[in-house]
């Protein structure tokens, strides 16, 4: 069990991708995300396993919640920035981002 002073350690701020590309080199089908959080942290790049869930196309301008408080990690030839949330899909077969319910929720927000 963790402690609420453990949670608000966890930085999660919501960001717009701005470009998606595939990942080939991946060992399971990614893309890669620029992800746009607004003056303060700038963009940040994510590798994402939501092939299947999710198409290029409908990424491109998504609202995104992501962890942006740990240490980048190297993905293959990629280093993601930041930690992209989601849930597994029912297929299992990649992961729904999560997204605000509204519009009008601003770019770097963090989550409370």
């Amino acid at each position: 069990m963790i402690t609420y002073d453990d949670f608000e350690k966890v930085d999660v701020r919501v960001g717009k991708v701005v470009s998606v590309a595939d990942f080939p080199e991946a060992r399971r089908p990614a893309f890669k995300l620029d992800i746009d959080f607004g003056p303060e942290l700038g963009t940040k790049r994510s590798s994402v396993q939501a092939v299947g869930a999710h198409a290029k196309e409908e990424l491109e301008g998504m609202l995104v919640c992501c962890v942006v408080n740990f240490p980048p990690k190297q993905v293959g030839p990629f280093m993601s920035e930041v930690l992209t949330l989601g849930f597994k899909n029912a297929a299992g077969d990649g992961w729904v981002l999560i997204t605000p319910a509204k519009e009008g929720v601003e770019l770097g927000s963090k989550l409370g």
